[in-house]
């Protein structure tokens, strides 16, 4: 496995971004839209997956990357 320069690059980065293009197209399209308070903290834990994974990668160094993805998989469980 090559090395990873740009977290970017990472298909569970990648993931979690598709997962909040598409929370965004369900806001647009459904009733969830007028429901403010849920869709804010919708679209807040759903970013913070994508965040999480960015800081942690950028930290250098494995054990902070993993303490990271571990902070993202709580905001996909607070997602569900």
């Amino acid at each position: 496995m090559g090395k990873i320069d740009r977290f970017e690059d990472l298909e569970v980065w990648q993931l979690a971004r598709e997962i909040c293009n598409d929370l965004e197209e369900l806001f647009n399209v459904t009733p969830l839209g007028k429901r403010f308070s849920l869709m804010n903290q919708m679209d807040r834990s759903s970013g913070s997956v994508m965040d999480n994974i960015a800081e942690g990668f950028g930290r250098g160094g494995n054990l902070e990357f993993r303490n990271f993805l571990g902070f993202s998989k709580g905001s996909c469980s607070e997602l569900n």
